[in-house]
């Protein structure tokens, strides 16, 4: 039976052109700010690594956010993440990278602009048959106005996948501070400044990207609903649904 979503958090036709386009080398998104004639194309996707969702309940949020530290410091509770509604297969996942480039002269000086156009979680790869916003399971869709967009807030422009089960012990390194400023932690370096934090004792990952200001979760879901992948895109690029 053919799947058949909320028309309240289907993309439109512009985010659905963006999702679809962004993850296609040799794609066109857009042209240069300022400047028409040159073309910012899509160079290429990199897998950043894999990670692991034992839960098969994920969070796409922020790592930490700067108004709650003074709380997690004092042993007070601070809000849940953004865990999403839907639900994935318990697994391991590649986390991957869309980088594009769009040269551009500043001050006479030369730069290549590239760039992470978004980041995803591919789930599978059977082919995507439509886009929707990610629903986070404390989202009312009953109070959601027209044209509004269900999107996580970075006050640090990053964002993260993590397993929500182990979401405690994942996102407890970000949120240790001295003076406002994040002490330094144990995590792997991945590209675009990213890293993974890992948890062995619940074999469960979190992954940080770059996410400007936050972002909107997009779904991409089959013919009959499942979730093959999971899209933030970068800054407010795809954000319109």
């Amino acid at each position: 039976m053919e799947w058949v979503g909320d028309a309240r958090l289907a993309a439109g036709p512009e985010a659905t052109w963006y999702l679809e386009t962004a993850f296609t080398p040799g794609g066109q998104l857009g042209t240069v700010e300022g400047d028409p004639t040159t073309p910012v194309v899509v160079t290429g996707i990199e897998e950043m690594c894999t990670m692991r969702v034992p839960s098969g309940r994920l969070v796409v949020d922020a790592p930490w956010h700067d108004d709650e530290a003074w709380m997690y410091e004092r042993g007070l509770p601070t809000a849940p993440p953004r865990e999403l509604a839907a639900r994935i297969p318990p697994g391991t996942y590649p986390v991957e990278i869309a980088w594009t480039a769009g040269p551009y002269e500043f001050f006479g000086e030369h730069f290549d602009g590239v760039r992470c156009a978004a980041t995803r979680l591919r789930i599978s790869d059977d082919p995507v048959s439509a886009w929707e916003m990610g629903l986070g399971v404390d989202d009312d869709i009953d109070r959601l106005q027209p044209g509004e967009k269900l999107a996580f807030a970075s006050d640090a422009n990053v964002g993260c996948f993590a397993d929500a089960g182990a979401w405690a012990a994942l996102s407890a390194p970000f949120r240790t501070y001295v003076d406002g400023v994040p002490v330094p932690h144990v995590s792997e370096e991945l590209p675009d400044w990213c890293e993974r934090v890992s948890d062995a004792s619940q074999q469960a990952d979190l992954v940080t990207f770059t996410a400007e200001s936050g972002g909107v979760v997009w779904l991409g879901r089959t013919r009959t609903g499942d979730v093959a992948v999971i899209v933030v895109s970068s800054g407010s690029l795809g954000a319109k649904a």
